[in-house]
């Protein structure tokens, strides 16, 4: 009777020798006291049941199962990762985003409560005893006084003034904190999207060593080479190998970057990012520096902090005027028969000129603090033109880089490494050559990688410097 035939699970390659190990078996000849079911993609766990007494048999079949098992998770995990769909998660999950939204709309309540009048003060006196003898309706026995200051001056409207000027500072730090993660998220779905662009290079130099293996060893048995010749391509095997142990764990090391900015557990799977694919982008360097000065959160917090440095220099300039404060008197008088017997009305204030000291230092504090928050602007201001400058010049190096790796360097990499095979198959050169020749396409295919990779986390890195958001590789923009 014969086993079921093999059946893939998905297209995608997997180096996982249990995965082998499963198909071995697979293609053994079922034992006969096993029902055999038809084409099965993943033996079915029913099956344990009509098992044979054999219990190597059984470990092997267990085994089976729990390998099937096991890749179909992992297929399942490895779904195309989109970079719009971490960006979207990002922006509804971050914590920290979060965090500065509570405190912009914290101190935005802070607004109305700057404006308001000050509050309706209530007085009442009662007499509690009267030791004198006095005359009928001659003192008070009861008072209730009404008083409300008015905001003549304009006090309230000042403050009120430079609470939504802090407002919008702490609103532009609320956007610092959304574009840092956006940019972080950006950087590290391209870093992990090179890290498995270079787990791709070193398997095909992988299977190149393996051919160089063989051919060696062939020339080797035929008397035309010698054992080193072996030996050094299975040296630059195992180096590979070792090497690829650090790819897995850059690119554990951003899956968990991500998985952190969305507020998920490290460990969390996800899946394959696509490709990373070079898009040219015609920067005008005037025109994003004119972008940066009217969109970046620092400057645009700046000058919200300036505006309220202005409105707290108008309330200390309005210290000097005084609030008069308008109050109403309702009494009583002892053995009146009335409730009230008479009404009052009366106003008073506080006279700041008589202590001129006090005032006159107020002033001068706010004056002071205007200018440091002006002169703390023009820094952030010079700054952020200078770091716009130096980003695009980063992204042009990494990007005319790239394209020299990808139209010159690389093409004349694989061309020496086919000229180094054939020559070495004939007996023309050495090994030593083709080795170097395959060392020097490895290096180059990375180092091509590593450029595309520097160019779109530059770009991710230019957006948090300007403020604004940039077209990902599709030419659209990937939030708002």
């Amino acid at each position: 009777m014969n086993g079921p035939t093999e059946s893939r699970p998905s297209s995608r390659k997997t180096g996982g020798s249990s995965i082998d190990l499963m198909n071995v078996i697979l293609k053994s000849p079922a034992p006969e006291s096993v029902p055999v079911r038809g084409t099965q993609s993943a033996p079915d766990p029913d099956l344990c049941r009509f098992l044979p007494r054999n219990a190597t048999l059984k470990i092997l079949l267990s085994f089976c199962i729990w390998s099937a098992l096991v890749f179909r998770g992992a297929a399942e995990a490895e779904e195309t990762l989109s970079q719009e769909a971490i960006v979207g998660v990002v922006l509804r999950e971050n914590p920290a985003i979060k965090a500065t939204r509570a405190k912009w709309e914290m101190i935005r309540a802070r607004v109305p409560q700057a404006s308001a009048w000050e509050d309706l003060r209530v007085s009442f006196d009662s007499v509690a005893g009267r030791f004198v003898s006095v005359p009928q309706n001659a003192f008070m026995d009861q008072t209730v006084m009404v008083e409300q200051e008015l905001p003549l001056s304009g006090k309230n409207r000042s403050r009120a003034r430079a609470a939504t000027a802090e407002a919008g500072a702490a609103f532009e730090e609320f956007r610092r904190a959304e574009l840092d993660a956006v940019s972080r998220a950006r950087a590290s779905y391209s870093r992990l999207a090179n890290g498995y662009a270079q787990l791709e290079v070193s398997r095909r130099n992988e299977e190149l060593l393996n051919q160089f293996v063989q051919i060696s060893r062939t020339r080797y048995e035929a008397g035309a080479a010698t054992l080193p010749d072996v030996l050094l391509a299975q040296t630059d095997l195992a180096k590979l190998l070792e090497a690829r142990a650090d790819l897995q764990r850059q690119i554990s090391e951003e899956q968990s970057a991500l998985n952190v900015l969305m507020n998920r557990s490290a460990q969390a799977p996800l899946g394959h990012p696509a490709a990373l694919a070079f898009t040219l982008h015609p920067f005008s360097l005037e025109r994003l520096q004119a972008l940066t000065l009217v969109l970046r959160p620092e400057l645009q917090r700046g000058r919200s902090l300036v505006d309220a440095e202005k409105f707290r220099l108008e309330l200390a300039n309005r210290q000097w005027f005084p609030d008069p404060a308008l109050n109403f008197k309702a009494q009583r008088y002892n053995d009146a028969s009335q409730v009230v017997s008479e009404l009052d009305v009366g106003i008073s204030f506080p006279l700041p000129w008589l202590n001129r000291k006090k005032y006159s230092a107020a002033v001068l504090e706010a004056r002071k603090s205007l200018e440091s928050a002006q002169r703390e602007f023009d820094a952030t201001r010079t700054e952020a033109l200078g770091m716009v400058r130096d980003q695009v010049k980063k992204i042009q190096t990494a990007g005319s880089q790239y394209e020299l790796y990808r139209d010159k360097i690389l093409p004349l990499a694989r061309q020496t490494v086919e000229a180094s095979r054939a020559a070495y198959e004939t007996g023309t050169s050495g090994f030593l050559e083709l080795i170097t020749a395959r060392r020097t396409l490895q290096d180059v295919e990375s180092m091509a990688l590593n450029r595309l990779a520097d160019h779109e986390v530059a770009i991710a890195e230019l957006e948090a410097i300007t403020g604004n958001p940039m077209p990902n590789q599709s030419g659209k923009e990937i939030w708002k």
